[in-house]
């Protein structure tokens, strides 16, 4: 720290009492100036010599016999008015960047101009600014600190505006060049933690980190802290991620909501400035700042209730850089009062604002949706299928809750359902998930959180599993043991799908290709026929042995001869076990038709329907 002395007689000022100052001399003290709640016996000689503004004084005064002056308002209060008295009688003082500023704002309130006399203590204390303090980081820092209870006066000597132009200089220069000491406990760099610090047996110098000068601004109250980081971007040498460092830095450092969760109620007001106040620093360049950091903001600005603007643009950022985000940070509590565990409903906004600036961005972009779908069908660094796997993550963790709406998940899985997904499994297990913890879900709900899977996209594990989970509705485990059959017939030059059953085909979407999604076609009675959980077991069982069997059986490569009749014995089981669960689908079916009135024409249809699936079900065993 820097420092200046003035004066060389020795220190003569004695207290009596808490209240009473006075200079121990054998001269009669003549003058009484009281500042605040403190008198200063002193003489007029040394005082008036250099304080124009006392002189001024002391001749208004009508009595002259009337020696007191009272000063209340003096900028410093009593400690700096001492430090001007004791320059008058020539005492050694000590300034130094805790009390350089409260000395120069009362040097300028009594008016210890040069025009009074040479070399008085206004331009001693600017001489020892401007070549000591203004050139010194960190006591550029701590004077900066120290004008916040010296405004206005700070402000209108400029003292303020030199703190900030020189800290912002500073802190933009480059880092090679900084050669004064610094703060930073952050994550080391290898050279500052020993490592690498030599090379062919000399030792190198060590590297200082672009952002070196974040720890130190954290010091600073938000308002001197903004008007610092205003001042590095305009200079615009500081890169925006640097900056946003710096924000971060701040916000951990300042805001308790970060780390606990929580704050004081009193303090409320207070921690919603500095919320909107950082809100209003980011940096506009895209990944400037986390986006972990940005979901903190936003949970912070909730919490305190900042202003709604603040909030949506917050948002609109997270929603630009929402492709970089993981699962844990999406986990925000709800408001106190709610029964639900999570707030989905602040995930779907910024799900939703997601979607819709991906798709302003691709009508902008050149040659508009179709440019943009050939540029990224086939890779995976296209945002929509991270935010997709994101989405279902975050809803097999939601899904725990038990209390979660049917309706929010829904709401949530269609927002990416046109998103492209390479798998299916992560839906799969949002799906299954919510199933075990909504075990009073009707089929016709069930049906319609089914639509969004695709069986064909589910991985052989997803299919291992599907296969046997008792939560899924029957149409679905058909479809992806089809699929699966599908698949495992086409890789090893089997029988093609036509040769299945033809009411076993009309359990999957279209016939038998697309989506799962499409199966939403089939009315709310087919999929009510469907069988019970308990009903299910034997023909699952079935199912998955018979998966099982084909996966070893094709695994057999002994000769040509064994593995095409293992093949045939395995598609004529497969059509079988179809066969038998269609029956019983349609003998539910039958009983439901005669219990619902439908037209003659519906009911024919449905008879002549079933006779032929009979026919058609004989001929084949």
């Amino acid at each position: 720290m820097k420092f200046m002395k003035l004066g060389s007689k020795p220190d003569q000022f004695e207290t009596d009492g808490d209240n009473i100052r006075y200079v121990a001399t054998e001269l009669s003290t003549d003058i009484i100036i009281n500042v605040g709640h403190v008198k200063f016996y002193l003489h007029k000689f040394p005082i008036l010599s250099k304080s124009s503004r006392l002189q001024k004084l002391i001749a208004s005064t009508n009595d002259e016999s009337n020696n007191t002056i009272d000063i209340h308002d003096i900028p410093g209060g009593p400690a700096a008015f001492e430090i001007c008295a004791k320059f008058c009688y020539g005492m050694v003082v000590t300034l130094n960047a805790y009390n350089v500023v409260a000395a120069r704002c009362a040097a300028e309130y009594l008016e210890m101009y040069e025009t009074v006399e040479k070399g008085n203590l206004i331009y001693k204390i600017d001489v020892f600014l401007t070549s000591s303090i203004f050139r010194s980081w960190k006591d550029s820092i701590i004077v900066l600190q120290t004008t916040k209870s010296m405004i206005p006066w700070s402000e209108e000597l400029k003292v303020v505006n030199h703190c900030i132009d020189s800290i912002a200089t500073k802190a933009s220069i480059d880092p090679s060049k900084v050669e004064w000491s610094y703060t930073y406990n952050r994550k080391k760099l290898p050279s500052e933690n020993g490592n690498e610090s030599h090379w062919n047996g000399v030792k190198k110098q060590q590297m200082v980190p672009k952002d070196w000068w974040v720890e130190d601004l954290c010091e600073l109250q938000i308002d001197l802290y903004k008007q610092v980081i205003i001042a590095i971007k305009t200079k615009g040498r500081m890169s925006a991620d640097v900056i946003g460092e710096s924000l971060k830095a701040y916000a951990l450092r300042r805001l308790p909501v970060f780390i606990k969760g929580t704050v004081q109620v009193d303090d409320v007001a207070k921690y919603r400035y500095l919320v909107d106040t950082i809100s209003l620093l980011l940096p506009s360049e895209k990944y400037s700042v986390s986006c972990s950091f940005l979901l903190k903001l936003l949970q912070a600005s909730i919490t305190l209730e900042c202003g709604e603007t603040r909030r949506k643009e917050i948002m609109r950022r997270i929603a630009e850089q929402l492709d970089e985000v993981t699962v844990g940070d999406l986990l925000f509590h709800s408001p106190t009062g709610e029964t639900a565990l999570y707030n989905i409903d602040i995930i779907h906004d910024l799900v939703e604002q997601f979607v819709m600036q991906n798709h302003s961005s691709r009508i902008d972009s050149p040659g508009g949706n179709e440019f943009q779908e050939v540029c990224t069908k086939f890779t995976s660094d296209d945002p929509r299928i991270k935010v997709a796997r994101l989405v279902d993550d975050y809803l097999a963790q939601a899904a725990r809750d038990s209390s979660l709406p049917l309706s929010k998940f829904v709401d949530l899985v269609e927002l990416v359902s046109g998103f492209p997904r390479p798998t299916h499994d992560s839906i799969y297990r949002a799906i299954d998930v919510f199933f075990k913890e909504h075990p009073s879900l009707t089929k016709s709900e069930k049906k319609r959180i089914c639509r969004f899977m695709d069986c064909k996209k589910l991985s052989a594990e997803a299919c291992t599993h599907a296969v046997q989970n008792e939560r899924l509705p029957l149409r679905v485990v058909v479809q992806v043991l089809f699929f699966e059959q599908a698949r495992a017939t086409s890789s090893s030059g089997g029988c093609s799908t036509s040769d299945l059953h033809d009411s076993i085909r009309t359990l999957l979407p279209g016939g038998s290709h697309g989506s799962s999604r499409s199966a939403t076609t089939n009315t709310d009675e087919d999929w009510d026929t469907v069988q019970s959980s308990e009903e299910l077991k034997p023909s699952k069982g079935e199912l998955t042995s018979l998966r099982l069997g084909s996966k070893v059986a094709g695994n057999d490569n002994s000769t040509n001869d064994a593995k095409s009749n293992t093949e045939k014995v395995a598609t004529n089981k497969v059509k079988k076990i179809f066969s038998k669960l269609w029956s019983n689908k349609d003998r539910e079916g039958e009983i439901s038709n005669s219990d619902t009135s439908e037209s003659p024409a519906t009911t024919n249809a449905e008879e002549n329907r079933s006779i032929s699936s009979r026919r058609r079900r004989h001929s084949l065993s």
